[in-house]
């Protein structure tokens, strides 16, 4: 009898045993959905495009900041360059109308600038004098720049007379930097 309840005994613990037993999930294959190799492809080319585009784009940005840079140098070169006369003059100098000359090739350049030409006098003379003086100036600039080729409506003049000089003072040199047209440039 103490075999049978062994053998029961041993059978209760290897059922129990059994039971207790972590059950194996079954292994489930991954089910890989092959993509046919036109859809793959027309993902390749939307790709293709689309840095296509960025590269467009970015060559794009710089061609227009290169652009922007240029305008801007040929903007500042014009506004600091100045046109000198000699003590109660309008007529251009020969270095005068060599500057112009540069000037006139920017402005052939790039046809979306226009300019002002200021004229400027030195602070000799009367008020009336000195603004007629400056507009003699002025006009003598633009009539040279008109003859270069750059169209009159792109160029306006105007006269400050000596209300605003380059350089203060009453010495022979302030007196000749202050006789002068200079450029204002805009841009349509």
């Amino acid at each position: 009898m103490k075999s049978i309840y062994g053998i029961l005994i041993a059978g209760c613990v290897v059922i129990g045993l059994t039971a207790c037993a972590k059950k194996q999930e079954p292994v489930v294959e991954p089910v890989v959905q092959e993509t046919p190799v036109e859809e793959v492809a027309q993902v390749n080319t939307v790709n293709e495009d689309s840095l296509a585009a960025l590269e467009r784009d970015r060559l794009e940005a710089e061609r227009l900041e290169a652009a922007r840079r240029r305008l801007q140098e040929m903007m500042d070169r014009l506004m600091s360059e100045d046109v000198y006369f000699d003590f109660d003059r309008s007529e251009l100098t020969a270095e005068a109308k060599e500057l112009l000359g540069q000037v006139g090739a920017i402005l052939n350049q790039e046809p979306r600038f226009t300019i002002t030409v200021e004229g400027h006098t030195d602070a000799r003379g009367t008020e009336d004098y000195n603004m007629t003086l400056g507009g003699l100036r002025s006009t003598k600039v633009k009539d040279f720049l008109s003859a270069y080729g750059i169209a009159s409506e792109r160029m306006e003049t105007i006269s400050y007379g000596k209300e605003k000089p380059k350089v203060d003072g009453n010495s022979e040199s302030a007196y000749a930097q202050n006789r002068r047209a200079n450029f204002r440039v805009n841009v349509k």
